[in-house]
């Protein structure tokens, strides 16, 4: 195929003066979103051509027929021929929908290029089509598309004014479709970027690097060939996520919807992880030592036999660590100062690595979507996105000197620990019913920031996008440390309550102080999931029996589950604060999940996980503190288990089945119990049918934490959601201590509740007492 040929541009030529985005050099660069506000006809129709011409510009690149066909080397998407009928075909189909289009323009087409990829695994391969058409018959059908939007653009009498209602009309209608291009712009960039490099050639129209480094060193020395990168300290502050619906932009519906998040003071690294940093790990066998690396990670590692980035090109032997850097359409010297591309297990087990290396400091992790919020709020560089460069550049190319932080967007996307999930007020838009609720699956991470390739909605401050963990993209990552909070009085301040504060604390009023993100409260946690009776108090207790509350929680659970015939397979801790309970349900399930809200707890669990102990200390009274161990018994498979930041109120639809579900005295410290409640049957439940559920709660009430409206009343609450689709098997009285310093205590007593999802098989008569089961 000759792609110089003139019939190539079905839209505007990349010339200057013909197509909107064009640079006095000839090279061509993105345009921003339109705003409601402006003259929108003339603004749509440049923004369209520039979006169109972009598309071509890139798929120019292919060299060949056999780029278009050649399916990528994981076989986990369709080869670039789909992608080039996608795009177009998305038109006619979501303008039909919208009633701006009667008809199809090719129903064969729109039904063969309508639905992509999204694979479920890494190893879910898919099989190669053989019948794609002919790269000229998709040509001639989106040069036809090309004519058809444009004339709905220069006649649509709705685009006269701007839209009166959001998220409706004509102008909403082709703002989706435009944008979904762009969104795939940028993707089918990286699939050439995987391509062999002999069936690409780098387009004259392509926007140029930033400055090549034509010989750098064989192996990269810090400060030199890559800058120094200092962990920053962000203040405590507010988050608010979520944009407006009245905004005049176009948005995707996840977007959409409001949370304010109370953010704790955390450290995050200046810059993105340079390819020099991760050199080091890469070096000290970090693709060959499996402690590094989650257990998913590692399958992923081992299938794929991955060995370095997949973006780095050996140069030489594997034992000398030599690499050259493949960008979107050739290969470069490796350019140490620029930022490293992986996918998250990759970024997650750098960090393992690092927090290995520096066993005394706090172990390090990725960012929040909370965290990437805050950032915002200091100085920060001009990004490079919207195609200003066709490659990442230097990740300390920033103006915000050295209290800023560097690319906070543009440069490359940054994984982060959330999984993708809807923001509360989330309705799905009509016209894409299936471009976010698919992704709420718990094996989807949120990514924030944009790449140089992100251009339109991608660069928008209320972007949230999202990918499975095996997959590539423009991607790098930052660090970041927890920081506790200096300790606060506890007089005025709402008490702990074992595995519940995080999941509600910080999606509150930015002004009360985060009990569950400081030191002290870290330490009494650790103390009530860990500690002995001797550890927790030198003087008589109430009961013996208010000690080990998690895991009283998990060995009712375990022997119910025996019990009742309930498979050991999967089990959820939700609200598992630093995990106690989900290390002692691991003595059976064979995959337990334990989530929080709260990334300090969640980093510490994930150190017991990898160490199998975290060192901590109690208050004797003032500031006096003794040191302590908390040890995860031996006898426990940590491997098992798997913990990971998520809310309550808004967790991934894909999270279940569990064949055993706990709560533990999370429900009083939910901003939105019911809704976390629904989540637990229907279609999607986190609890499997036959499946058990235990909830404990000492119904403390509080507006701090819950709407005065949204309170259950005890039991009868519960009943009145839960009845419908669970039986209520029993219910005691459970106490617990939580210990403030030697001589004071907080004596709880949870209500326990123990049901039975209906569905599953009836197993034997429920015992008259939980002691019968403990």
């Amino acid at each position: 195929m000759n792609i110089l040929r003139t019939t190539w541009w079905t839209g505007r030529p990349p010339l200057r003066g013909a197509c909107p985005g064009m640079d006095s050099m000839g090279r061509i660069h993105a345009l921003p979103p339109p705003n409601f506000h402006d003259g929108l006809r003339q603004v749509l129709l440049d923004y369209f051509d520039n979006t169109w011409t972009l598309t071509e510009v890139l798929f120019s690149a292919l060299r060949n027929d056999e780029a278009f066909y050649r399916q990528p080397s994981h076989r986990l998407r369709h080869p670039l021929i789909f992608y080039y009928g996608h795009v177009a075909v998305l038109y006619v189909n979501k303008l039909r929908l919208a009633g701006l289009l009667s008809a199809p323009l090719d129903s064969e087409f729109e039904r063969l290029f309508e639905v992509g990829v999204d694979e479920m695994s890494w190893d879910d391969l898919s099989q190669e089509r053989r019948d794609w058409p002919p790269v000229e018959a998709v040509t001639e059908y989106r040069a036809r598309v090309y004519v058809l939007v444009r004339e709905i653009i220069e006649s649509s009498p709705e685009l006269d004014q701007p839209p009166t209602v959001p998220r409706s009309g004509a102008a909403w209608a082709l703002l989706l479709a435009i944008e979904h291009e762009r969104i795939h712009l940028e993707t089918s960039s990286v699939l050439i970027r995987e391509l062999p490099e002999e069936l690409v050639a780098v387009p004259a129209e392509w926007p140029g690097y930033p400055a090549l480094i034509k010989q750098p060193l064989a192996t990269p020395a810090a400060g030199v060939s890559f800058p120094a990168n200092p962990l920053l300290e962000v203040p405590a502050g507010e988050a608010r996520i979520g944009k407006p619906v009245g905004y005049p932009s176009f948005g995707w519906d996840n977007e959409y919807g409001s949370r304010i998040v109370a953010v704790p003071r955390f450290l995050a690294s200046r810059s993105l992880i340079s390819n020099g940093e991760y050199w080091s790990f890469l070096a000290a066998g970090g693709y060959s030592e499996q402690r590094y690396w989650s257990t998913e990670g590692w399958q992923w590692r081992t299938f794929r036999n991955a060995k370095w980035p997949t973006f780095w090109v050996p140069d030489g032997p594997a034992g000398i660590h030599h690499y050259k850097l493949r960008l979107c359409f050739e290969t470069v010297p490796m350019q140490w100062s620029w930022p490293a591309l992986v996918n998250f297990h990759e970024a997650k087990a750098f960090c393992s690595w690092r927090s290995k290396r520096e066993p005394d400091s706090a172990p390090y992790r990725l960012l929040t979507e909370a965290e990437h919020h805050r950032l915002r709020d200091w100085p920060v560089d001009a990004p490079n996105r919207g195609l200003i460069y066709g490659s990442e550049g230097p990740v300390a190319a920033s103006s915000s000197g050295p209290e800023g932080f560097g690319h906070v967007f543009g440069n490359a996307w940054q994984w982060c620990e959330d999984h993708f999930a809807a923001l509360p007020g989330f309705a799905i838009d009509p016209l894409y019913e299936d471009f976010s609720v698919p992704c709420f699956d718990g094996k989807h991470n949120l990514i924030m920031g944009g790449s140089f390739a992100s251009t339109g909605g991608e660069t928008s401050p209320w972007a949230r996008f999202h990918f499975r963990r095996h997959f590539f993209q423009h991607a790098g990552f930052r660090v970041v440390q927890s920081v506790n909070i200096p300790e606060t009085t506890c007089q005025d301040a709402p008490p702990p309550h074992a595995g519940s504060g995080p999941c509600c604390s910080r999606v509150k009023r930015a002004a009360e102080p985060n009990r569950y993100e400081s030191q002290e409260s870290l330490n009494q946690y650790l103390l009530l999931h860990f500690g002995s009776r001797d550890e927790n108090s030198r003087y008589p207790l109430p009961s013996h029996h208010c000690l080990d509350f998690p895991r009283r929680c998990a060995t009712l659970l375990r022997e119910a589950a025996q019990r009742y015939g309930v498979p050991p397979e999967r089990a959820l801790d939700l609200g598992c604060a630093v995990g106690g309970a989900a290390f002692e349900l691991a003595r059976d399930f064979r995959d337990v999940h334990g989530i929080d809200l709260s990334a300090q707890f969640i980093a510490t669990a994930n150190v017991l996980r990898e160490r199998g102990r975290v060192d901590y200390a109690v208050r004797e009274e003032g500031d006096v503190r003794s040191p302590l161990v908390a040890v995860i018994d031996p006898g426990i498979e940590r491997s098992r288990v798997q913990f990971a930041i998520a809310d309550a109120c808004a967790l991934p639809q894909g999270l279940g089945p569990f064949n055993v579900v706990l709560m533990a005295n999370l429900l009083c410290r939910l901003a939105d119990p019911k809704s976390c409640l629904a989540r637990l049957g229907g279609p999607l439940g986190l609890v499997a049918p036959g499946g058990l559920l235990l909830i404990t709660s000492p119904y403390s009430w509080m507006t701090a934490y819950t709407p005065r409206a949204a309170w259950l009343d005890s039991v009868t609450g519960l009943q009145s959601i839960l009845d419908a689709e669970f039986e209520l098997l029993h219910q005691s009285d459970e106490p617990l201590l939580i210990r403030e310093h030697a001589r004071k205590f907080e004596y709880i007593v949870s209500h326990a509740t123990l049901w039975r999802r209906r569905g599953g098989a009836r197993g034997p008569t429920c015992p008259t007492s939980f002691s019968q089961l403990s």
